[in-house]
């Protein structure tokens, strides 16, 4: 073998597992949006972003446009590191202070709510791209009137429910929590915080304690959340970047969008029942290998395919490079 030879095959075997390693621990988008209780952009999307049902579905799109339903799952903040309170102004928390989303903030007691009571309960939040993290539940305060936009102060000041890397079933989180004992309308906010990343999504879910819409005068239909089909069927209309789907900005929370924040590596994996309120797995159908796996590194199916994908193209246009360099003619001595 020449030397040029040799030192292309080199470059080749060198390269291939830089690339490997560079983009198969390249961090995946995470989306999502609680489905239980369901929250107002999902069932919203449920409806039909292009003629929901509800009177309030119908004033979010009117006052926000169809495509904030369409991208039911990207209620977030790129930059967000957990000062949520800092970043997203009162009377804006549903949206997470992106303009995008404003009609989620429209204040008005008739939101297509879930039926809810004190106690135990399980919670689902379908993620589109599960990515490792942590989940804070919030409700609203006694005395809470769903027609005045929601302020911080609303809420009570802990969360009755914190969840770090809860299990993945078929597609969705699963954890359980203890709802507060209430009465009438309330809102369940939750704050999902990524710990490979300072991005953080959000949700309003609208609840009822009890029968009746509670809270006004308006009878609030029940909530659903989408399903599967609806979800497929919609993805063309996304322009969030999960699963292979387009790719829109990420809100920096005042109210205008932006490019995504830069991310930081991921970190090492550890063990879920580390945390002090880590669920027990619900349900029978329990998670399924390739779930857990999304879980625990926040990779998708697509990642395996890209990274060789790219690993071949590095490894061959840097053969192609070291093949077709010339070696200079040796210079002869005269005697």
């Amino acid at each position: 073998m020449t030397p040029r030879r040799k030192a292309a095959g080199i470059a080749v075997i060198g390269i291939v597992p830089l690339a490997l390693t560079a983009l198969a621990t390249a961090p995946a988008v995470a989306h999502g949006s609680m489905t239980d209780p369901v929250s107002r952009v999902s069932a919203c999307f449920a409806e039909g972003p292009e003629n929901p049902d509800s009177a309030a579905c119908k004033a979010a799109v009117a006052a926000g446009g169809t495509q904030a339903l369409y991208d039911w799952n990207e209620v977030n903040i790129g930059d967000a590191a957990g000062k949520h309170r800092e970043i997203i102004p009162d009377g804006k928390l549903c949206s997470a202070g992106r303009d995008k989303y404003k009609g989620l903030d429209l204040p008005r007691a008739d939101w297509p709510s879930t039926q809810l009571s004190g106690g135990s309960h399980t919670f689902r939040y379908k993620a589109t791209a599960p990515h490792r993290g942590s989940f804070e539940l919030y409700i609203t305060k006694d005395g809470y009137d769903p027609t005045k936009p929601l302020k911080w102060s609303d809420l009570e000041s802990e969360p009755f429910a914190t969840v770090k890397d809860p299990k993945l079933e078929n597609g969705a989180y699963v954890f359980d929590g203890t709802v507060p004992g209430k009465s009438g309308r309330h809102l369940i906010y939750s704050i999902w915080q990524r710990s490979d990343s300072p991005e953080a999504f959000y949700t309003c879910s609208d609840v009822v304690f009890g029968k009746g819409s509670g809270g006004g005068s308006a009878q609030a239909p029940e909530a659903s959340a989408p399903t599967d089909g609806q979800i497929e069927d919609g993805a063309d209309e996304s322009t969030v970047d999960h699963g292979g789907h387009g790719g829109d900005d990420h809100g920096t929370g005042n109210g205008t969008e932006a490019a995504p924040a830069g991310e930081s590596a991921p970190e090492t994996a550890t063990d879920p029942d580390e945390a002090g309120n880590a669920p027990a797995p619900n349900g029978s159908a329990g998670s399924s290998a390739d779930d857990e796996k999304l879980a625990r590194t926040g990779g998708d199916s697509s990642t395996t395919p890209i990274a060789l994908g790219g690993a071949a193209v590095l490894a061959l246009g840097s053969a192609v490079l070291f093949a077709t360099t010339r070696r200079k003619p040796a210079v002869r001595r005269r005697g």
